[in-house]
């Protein structure tokens, strides 16, 4: 297929868009505004590949989305362009409701008016909120807790409007927490991981008892481009790891490996609304044929030894605009929680 997929050079995008072209034989075209997480080193070795086409640009730039969908005959559009990180959401909820619902907004209409074939939006778990006990399903009411998640659910639900309203075919991924290679270092583990091993302090919200459940990057893409095939339109997918785990066990974990002391990790003052535990109901995306691949413990050393072995990638960000944003976010609780 000829397919559209936004947000290409983030870090779900990238690895999407590399299994799309090279395991896939799918011609790509990635529409990225390459702000602060979107990072052209992320799909460089795709350069040059007669399936690929990058194009430096903006989802809510409706002009440039109805040339490219026509001038390229796209026939799927996979949308995974989004403002991601909780904590950024705090800071300015504006940039996330404008390209997580109005972006997906002239999108996902550009792409109706143009009769692309299938539409697969990449949302998350978040949606759900905080789930105390059990697992939440497709159907669970939506009742999300931070800017971020609030502004996911409304492409959400804009994006599945077009099915009932239009019969468009849209389907719908809420993935869990995604980790692996190039993911940007505001995250927990490759923010974790380049603290080590740098011997600085690894901020711990709260109490550290937050539960999170897993999932490869690789694990996740296979489920998207899955979805995106066989998905029945209309419908909405839930996608997860089967790795449940505490955040402070995972931070352990990750100092193991990198034989750094426990003592590294500081507990400070925990962010507003925090969710204290996630996880999904996969059992419809299973019947679908997809499952996860990647065991966590596998999973986690392999992205360890990649953040180690690649510090040129990472030192280049968190040297730039990443300074300032931790220091805003992490700089008075480590000073408050003894750390530097």
């Amino acid at each position: 297929m000829k397919i559209l997929v936004t947000g290409g050079a983030g870090f779900i995008g990238s690895h999407l868009v590399r299994r799309l072209v090279v395991q896939g034989g799918h011609e790509v075209v990635n529409l990225d505004a390459l702000k602060y997480s979107g990072n052209p080193a992320n799909v460089k070795d795709l350069e040059g590949k007669a399936s690929y086409r990058f194009v430096h640009g903006d989802i809510a730039d409706q002009p440039l989305v109805e040339r490219l969908l026509r001038e390229h005959r796209i026939e799927g559009v996979i949308n995974a362009a989004a403002e991601t990180h909780v904590d950024r959401s705090i800071l300015d909820p504006g940039s996330f409701a404008r390209t997580d619902v109005v972006g997906t907004g002239v999108l996902i209409e550009e792409s109706r008016r143009a009769g692309v074939l299938r539409f697969l939006q990449v949302s998350t778990d978040e949606v759900y909120g905080s789930v105390e006990t059990g697992s939440s399903t497709e159907d669970d009411q939506l009742a999300p807790r931070s800017p971020y998640s609030a502004s996911k659910a409304g492409g959400d639900l804009l994006a599945l409007s077009y099915w009932t309203t239009f019969r468009f075919p849209v389907v719908v991924t809420r993935g869990s927490n995604t980790y692996g290679p190039n993911q940007y270092p505001e995250k927990f583990i490759p923010l974790f991981v380049t603290n080590a091993i740098d011997d600085q302090p690894l901020p711990l919200y709260g109490d550290g008892r937050q539960r999170r459940d897993w999932l490869a990057v690789e694990d996740h893409c296979a489920a998207i481009e899955h979805v995106f095939l066989q998905g029945e339109p209309g419908h909405v997918y839930n996608v997860g790891g089967g790795n449940e785990r505490e955040n402070i066990t995972v931070a352990e974990q990750m100092l193991a490996y990198l034989n750094k002391p426990r003592n590294l990790i500081r507990f400070v003052h925990d962010r507003p609304g925090h969710d204290r535990r996630y996880a999904v109901d996969c059992g419809k995306v299973r019947q679908l044929g997809w499952k996860p691949t990647v065991p966590f413990d596998v999973g986690l050393r392999a992205t360890v030894e990649w953040y180690r072995t690649n510090e040129s990638w990472w030192r280049k960000i968190k040297s730039g605009e990443f300074r300032a944003y931790y220091e805003e976010m992490y700089g008075k609780r480590l000073l408050d929680a003894g750390g530097k």
